[in-house]
């Protein structure tokens, strides 16, 4: 299946594509409670098919989302890292970054070199790692 799910209650983000080799495999859901917050999809900023970059406003001041998929060649890391985009405020960075490392999975026994690169990005966005807790 190709494509997206539509819900009456969610605003969906996803590109549009012309042909399977460039088709996205990320989505991203607002709930329509949020609507008023003027979501708006920002390729201009990052033109990925795997990077969803999502901007929000709230108080005159503009927030940021975004959402990853990234394939086992890691082509949307290296993106990310080699990017000059300035977004500030980004609250949130998500996604599949397949990525096994036993700095969030403990039944990982090693530290991958990719993980760093993740951890650099992260940095430069002036975020954190989250970890699920139980």
């Amino acid at each position: 299946m190709v494509g997206v799910v539509n819900h009456s209650n969610w605003l969906t983000f996803a590109r549009k594509s012309n042909s399977v080799n460039t088709y996205s495999r990320i989505v991203i859901y607002i709930n329509i409670r949020l609507s008023s917050l003027c979501f708006s999809l920002h390729k201009d900023v990052i033109n990925h098919r795997d990077i969803l970059l999502v901007s929000f406003f709230n108080n005159n001041d503009i927030f940021w989302l975004m959402n990853v998929y990234s394939n086992s060649f890691h082509s949307t890391l290296k993106c990310l890292k080699n990017t000059e985009a300035n977004i500030c405020n980004l609250l949130i960075m998500t996604g599949n970054f397949n990525i096994y490392d036993s700095l969030w999975d403990l039944s990982f026994s090693h530290h991958s070199t990719i993980s760093d690169n993740l951890i650099v990005i992260a940095d430069l966005f002036n975020l954190d790692l989250s970890i699920p807790t139980n």
